[in-house]
């Protein structure tokens, strides 16, 4: 039974963005738990982009280079590899959602991470209920 009630942002101080002959791009960044669900990576065209995991891990790409841009915009999609020290934990494609501004959602719980709330249906589902009952008059 999942137990995480919190949807977590966290932010991705160094990450390495590379290009191949064939113009493809690949995000390298810190592992994180779990296999990501329908990942996306939401960039705004400018210095920052948000990969949404799955529903409650977001990580943050701050400080995107300037030479970078241009090259993510037009990207359909991204390849992921998320490393654990020099160990490659995963590699996944992630399709890339050009937005006006990225969003971030949430409660700052470090300088690094936000923290948001999930709904009272998503905290049901969670929960794993098999029955529910309306009580009170």
């Amino acid at each position: 039974m999942e137990n995480q009630y919190y949807t977590l942002i966290e932010k991705q101080d160094f990450f390495e963005i590379i290009e191949n002959k064939f113009g493809e791009l690949a995000i390298f960044i810190d592992s994180r738990e779990g296999a990501p669900v329908n990942p996306v990576l939401e960039f705004d065209g400018k210095q920052t982009a948000v990969l949404k995991r799955d529903k409650h891990l977001s990580v943050v790409l701050d400080g995107i280079d300037k030479e970078t841009r241009a090259p993510l915009a037009e990207a359909e999609f991204v390849l992921i590899v998320e490393l654990s020290g020099k160990t490659v934990e995963r590699t996944y494609g992630v399709p890339v959602d050009n937005v006006e501004d990225v969003v971030i959602e949430g409660k700052r719980t470090r300088a690094d991470e936000f923290v948001k709330a999930k709904t009272r249906d998503e905290l049901i589902n969670s929960f794993g209920a098999v029955k529910r009952w309306t009580c009170g008059k």
